[in-house]
């Protein structure tokens, strides 16, 4: 497909949408169930893709992928009537008699620009509430992401209507080529740089875009904790998709008293999950290019190693890595780290962690483990992120009906669940009024009568 030819497919896309094609609860159900049987039957070579452009085993694949989409599809379909039914309003007593409504319409036609690190859940995640809500969609995989990208364009037109949801591959000059097009909304998941390109882009034709960025996480653990348990979950998180997550946990605050126990339960937790010499371990994935393996690197001359640390070029290996005694201004404590290293750094006071948090930009995700329901209360109360991950990390993701999304430069809008249909859908309002009471007391010309009794019933 080459650039000429995308004026051609958002036009087609339109005409789809304007005939009314995707309006009909049928087609939008018969969409869905379409992509839940694409991801049932393709699962093998959708997890191969993955493991060819990523590294990843085919179970982490089914973890944060595919089980999360079937999840999120049959929450779709198990609503879709519920969300798109009519909400009625109380109309006020001056109006009467009539009735107020609120209608879900679609927009019309969608953009969804879809990253490389998980390239499936992030491509048909987005595409999912987009049906629902009854748009016409073009999917934009990440060139990166490469194996999966030609999957998806290969698969999609199997088994969706191609009326209504294209595909386009490509790099820079398709993207570019795709935000010179008048969309009815743009989706965009990457980082926050691109995202800027994107929005301005966007502004040109006063398109609504939702950002879904990122930023560095934060992990609070406190002194009244499970220590091994908090250890093991944020090693976890820390790791799944070799760190290359945006909700993945970027660095920990310890207390004090904890930080010795802590080091030596994740370690532990690291050995347990990949063994002696994780090089060696299937369930490791693996740095996506070169370009991001050498910006790990960097992030790391200068460290203190507390352990890990381990890399080989060739394969874009990196070992699950701790880092200490981490300069809060050094590059890995700014930069968004997106691979398996993690600073840790101590607390004394409640009040010092939280300056830290708050004293940097709004993070998509913040972690905080504790048992104490007073401190959890203090955290929420005294921060804002995207999400919050209490006990916990990553897996908020998972509820379908908790909106997903950033806030400040983490991000811009929501989706997952009825979240994600508000999103791609306009909520229009609906006054209908009888005609056969009408009085002229609200119409010139005005007299002082009827001034006074305007005032009166209005």
């Amino acid at each position: 497909m080459g650039v000429q030819e995308i004026p051609t497919i958002v036009e087609a896309l339109r005409r789809a949408f304007d005939a009314g094609r995707t309006r009909p609860l049928a087609w939008r159900r018969k969409q869905l169930l379409r992509m839940r049987v694409l991801l049932k039957e393709n699962e093998t070579t959708l997890a191969e893709a993955l493991r060819r452009d990523l590294g990843r085993s085919r179970f982490e694949s089914w973890v944060c992928e595919f089980q999360m989409l079937e999840r999120e599809i049959d929450h779709a379909l198990k609503h879709l009537g519920a969300w798109t039914r009519p909400e009625r309003v109380a109309t006020p007593l001056q109006l009467q008699p009539a009735s107020s409504q609120i209608r879900r319409d679609p927009l019309g036609v969608v953009l969804v620009i879809a990253p490389w690190n998980f390239p499936v859940q992030l491509a048909l995640g987005p595409l999912i509430p987009s049906l629902a809500a009854g748009n016409c969609v073009v999917i934009k995989p990440s060139e990166v992401a490469s194996a999966t990208s030609a999957v998806l364009a290969e698969l999609l037109p199997r088994y969706l209507d191609t009326a209504c949801v294209r595909v386009v591959e490509g790099a820079v000059p398709e993207t570019t080529a795709l935000l010179e097009q008048r969309f009815d909304h743009v989706f965009y998941t990457g980082g926050e740089q691109v995202g800027r390109v994107v929005m301005a882009a966007a502004a040109r034709h006063l398109t609504p875009v939702t950002l879904e960025l990122g930023g560095k996480s934060p992990v609070i653990v406190d002194q009244r904790v499970r220590i091994k348990v908090a250890a093991r979950r944020i090693a976890w998180g820390k790791t799944m998709n070799a760190g290359q997550a945006c909700v993945a946990p970027d660095y920990v605050l310890v207390h004090q008293s904890r930080r010795a126990e802590l080091l030596e339960e994740l370690q532990d937790a690291f050995r347990r999950f990949f063994g002696d010499d994780p090089m060696r371990s299937p369930d490791l994935a693996r740095i996506v290019n070169d370009r991001h393996f050498d910006r790990l690197m960097g992030l790391l001359e200068g460290q203190v190693v507390h352990f890990g640390g381990q890399h080989d070029r060739e394969s874009r290996y990196v070992a699950p890595t701790v880092l200490l005694d981490v300069d809060p201004a050094s590059p890995v404590m700014r930069e968004e780290i997106f691979g398996p290293i993690l600073p840790v750094l101590t607390w004394n006071t409640l009040d010092e962690a939280i300056r830290f948090v708050v004293e940097r930009p709004k993070p998509l995700a913040l972690y905080l483990f504790s048992d104490d329901p007073g401190v959890q209360e203090r955290v929420l109360t005294s921060t804002t992120s995207g999400g919050v991950g209490i006990n916990q990390t990553i897996m908020h993701l998972a509820v379908p009906d908790l909106p997903f999304g950033g806030v400040g430069a983490s991000g811009i809008g929501a989706y997952h669940g009825k979240a994600g249909f508000d999103t791609f859908s306009h909520a229009r309002s609906v006054l209908t009024r009888g005609t056969r009471f009408d009085p002229d007391v609200v119409y010139p010309p005005m007299s002082p009568f009827k001034e006074k009794w305007a005032r009166r019933l209005l």
